[in-house]
């Protein structure tokens, strides 16, 4: 009968679970539709029911019972809702008059009870649900905000630093095993899903005897660290001797002129090749003011033989003594070198690279360098510190060996997974490190474990109590990062089809406490915003808030794959001591011995190990649980103007396209921002495909600003400044540059168009975005 129609959809706006079932529905009406022949009978009269349909229409409508239509994305299309669809349905149904009016009297009291009964649960059901959960929801973020702060505050200086001398405690072992023991660290915190995930790659180890440096005048031999060559010096430091080395240099002598290039600029290289025949020689570099491996590839192209590289103590802290220490490099600029561009598996092809330079790269503590240049006495001056340089007059002639072994070694990575429960298949990676290499590295690494062993410890007393983050946090410690971040490349190169799909950011813990003055957060321009109110965040408790600058510059470490080939959004908070001179940026590349840089000395409270950890776990928590990615596109854009202002070589090439396309970026963003984010970020509007939509748009924001490909030691993604000194597109300034040295304007014009490509490519990327929004939103209408 017809009322049975009302009532199915009175429990379907209750949400009874029954009416999901497609074959409980063919079944109910089948039992109607045999109800209604039977009612057919001969001998019925023309008996209407329609005032009883009518009837039950009308309570329906009641104000108190808040009924909406089935709609099809989020109920099958049954019976019922195909009767909805037709207006002319109730009108048009007739019945007979029953035989006996009693039966048909039964049959509307029972209607009647039913709709009553009915009536009255829902209103009964609607109180109470009210009362517990009010209608329409207020935003979820503070209650967001609520539980970060719960998992924050069981994050305790104390606990780190307990953390960190247990792994001191460990004996120096293979990378394997340190790698294990943190696995079992982190599986005993709770974590559920840890692996260790190894890779067989290419190590260059140093070899059973120190690299020397001889002056052929007097015939002195000297260590790396500015001692004499004898048996008792080597025997006494023996780590520090053969631990000063450059990984991947070329191996072999080289006897001859020794040359001061100072930072190996094109200004310096100009000047000196004015002046001299510079072929096969042996250049006396300062490590610093711009990356390594760039200034390498400069004195390779000008003809140069061999490097001895060096810090000058005056662009060090005046905290530090390093002047009688030498170090470690590696000229990787990343993973297996066996296996460039594809992981380090079974099976895979490896090729014969013994070394990545032909030039033969010793660094030298700044003790030795003194003496190679015959620094007078009276040019040290105790009330400010002179840069050293070599005078002009005389020839020092030097013999360098280097000798060290490529060896195939297993590097492990620990992998661990906190699943998400609304979006398991987005990543936010949280990445630290751990070292095998002996003593060298310092005791970063330490730091850097600790803090995510605190993190994963505080995070996991929270999801025991039932609380999980809507996105997946993979938790890394990465093997290797001292050759060249082999480890977090391996894995990432193993992976790269599922992370370019799932990756949204990377939280890097490479070296969080490496002095002790100053807060450096670094985040590329989408998390500039969320990193500067992380700050905020974490210092509301305390007098006195680091308010430190956001900047989106080159940092060391492994989050370099993840943003130059993965294009990630990534972010990474440390402290540093104040920079003494410009000329300081990239002396982190330099790897000192663990004894010259004691942690428990910049940090005896480990109140700054504390501070790192809830700055990275806030921003952490917030990307993994946010409903909608806390990245801004707006930011992106004006970055990209900053980047364009007072270029010369835009007036000079005559380029006002690439104006023109940054403002139709800036433009296009803003319009992004208002029309899509704003809406998405009120929980009113906040429909979960207009979530997952916005969400894929943000996460690939950054991908288009990769260029094809960069100078050595220059990033790719183009948004990441050289250093704070720069404000310009790292790959315009090489390219001029490179115009300056060897007199052509075709690296410009390329690289012009590199950067004009890119910012094409990302206004072409939201102007796709918002197009789909539209024509959804349409649709849907």
């Amino acid at each position: 009968m017809a009322y049975h129609k009302v009532n199915a959809d009175q429990r379907a706006q209750g949400h009874s679970p029954y009416l999901d079932n497609d074959e409980l529905q063919a079944t109910a009406l089948e039992l109607e539709w045999d109800m209604e022949k039977e009612l057919e009978e001969p001998g019925f009269d023309h008996f209407r029911l329609d005032g009883a349909v009518q009837h039950q229409l009308g309570n329906l409508q009641s104000p108190d019972l808040d009924l909406q239509p089935i709609q099809p994305s989020s109920s099958p299309k049954g019976r019922f809702q195909r009767l909805q669809e037709d207006p002319d349905y109730i009108s048009h149904y007739t019945r007979q008059a029953p035989k006996s009016n009693r039966c048909s009297f039964f049959q509307i009291l029972k209607v009647f009870c039913t709709a009553l009964i009915l009536f009255i649960f829902g209103i009964v059901i609607g109180y109470y649900a009210r009362q517990k959960c009010p209608s329409p929801p207020t935003s979820q973020e503070p209650n967001n905000l609520h539980i970060y702060h719960e998992i924050l505050k069981e994050i305790k200086a104390e606990n780190m630093q307990q953390i960190y001398r247990d792994l001191l405690q460990f004996p120096r072992e293979d990378d394997v095993d340190i790698a294990m023991k943190i696995l079992v660290q982190w599986s005993s915190q709770g974590l559920e899903d840890v692996r260790l995930v190894n890779y067989s790659v290419l190590l260059d180890l140093p070899g059973s005897s120190s690299n020397t440096v001889t002056l052929e005048n007097s015939g002195e031999c000297f260590y790396p660290s500015g001692q004499q060559c004898n048996r008792e010096t080597k025997t006494l430091h023996s780590q520090d001797f053969v631990y000063s080395y450059a990984a991947y240099s070329a191996k072999g002598t080289l006897e001859a002129e020794l040359v001061d290039v100072q930072y190996g600029t094109v200004e310096d290289l100009i000047r000196i090749q004015a002046i001299t025949n510079v072929t096969k020689k042996i250049a006396l570099l300062k490590l610093g003011q711009s990356p390594l491996l760039y200034k390498l590839s400069l004195l390779e192209d000008a003809g140069f033989g061999g490097v001895l590289l060096y810090v000058d103590p005056c662009d060090l802290p005046k905290t530090t003594d390093l002047a009688d220490k030498a170090f470690m490099v590696s000229l990787n600029s990343g993973g297996d070198p066996s296996t460039p561009g594809y992981a380090s598996i079974d099976g895979s092809y490896r090729q014969n690279r013994l070394n990545l330079t032909p030039l033969l790269v010793q660094p030298i503590s700044a003790l030795l360098a003194k003496k190679l240049i015959s620094l007078p006495e009276d040019t040290v001056q105790k009330d400010r510190c002179i840069p050293l340089q070599m005078p002009a007059t005389g020839k020092k002639i030097i013999s360098l060996n280097i000798q060290s072994v490529t060896t195939y070694k297993t590097i492990s990575n620990v992998i661990g997974y906190l699943k998400g429960t609304v979006f398991p298949d987005r990543y936010v990676i949280i990445g630290s490190r751990h070292n095998g290499l002996n003593t060298y590295g310092g005791q970063e690494w330490a730091s850097s474990t600790a803090i995510i062993t605190a993190f994963i410890q505080a995070l996991m007393l929270k999801v025991k109590r039932g609380w999980r983050p809507d996105r997946t946090i993979v938790f890394c410690s990465w093997g290797g990062t001292s050759f060249g971040n082999i480890g977090s490349y391996e894995w990432a190169e193993d992976l790269k089809r599922v992370l370019q799909r799932n990756v949204v950011a990377y939280v890097s813990l490479h070296n969080p406490v490496r002095g002790n003055s100053t807060l450096h957060p670094v985040a590329s321009p989408s998390l500039q915003q969320l990193a500067a109110e992380s700050q905020s965040f974490n210092c509301v408790e305390k007098t006195k808030c680091p308010g430190s600058n956001v900047s989106s510059v080159q940092i060391q470490g492994d989050s370099d794959y993840f943003i130059n080939h993965l294009g990630v959004p990534a972010t990474q908070f440390s402290y540093e001591d104040i920079k003494t001179s410009e000329n300081s940026s990239f002396l982190s590349e330099a790897l000192f011995p663990v004894h010259a840089t004691k942690t428990e000395e910049l940090d005896p409270s480990f109140s700054l190990h504390e501070t790192i950890a809830k700055l990275t776990g806030q921003v952490t928590l917030q990307i993994a649980s946010e409903p909608v990615l806390p990245f801004n596109a707006l930011d992106i854009a004006l970055e990209v103007q900053n980047s364009l202002k007072g270029n010369f070589l835009l007036e000079k090439y005559c380029i006002p396209q690439l104006l023109a396309v940054a403002s139709r970026l800036r433009d296009t963003a803003e319009l992004f921002q208002s029309d899509e984010m704003r809406p998405a970020n009120d929980p009113k509007e906040r429909a979960p495909l207009r979530v997952r939509m916005l969400n894929d748009v943000l996460q690939s924001l950054e991908k288009s600003f990769l260029v094809h490909q960069a100078p050595p030691g220059l990033y790719r993604n183009i948004l990441y400044r050289l250093d704070e000194r720069t404000s310009q597109f790292s790959v315009l300034l090489e390219a001029l540059e490179h115009c300056k040295l060897h007199q052509s304007n075709e690296t410009i014009q390329a690289a012009l168009s590199e950067v004009l490509n890119s910012i094409n490519s990302a206004q072409v990327y939201f102007k796709a975005g918002l197009d789909v929004f539209e024509t959804t939103l349409a649709g849907k209408k």
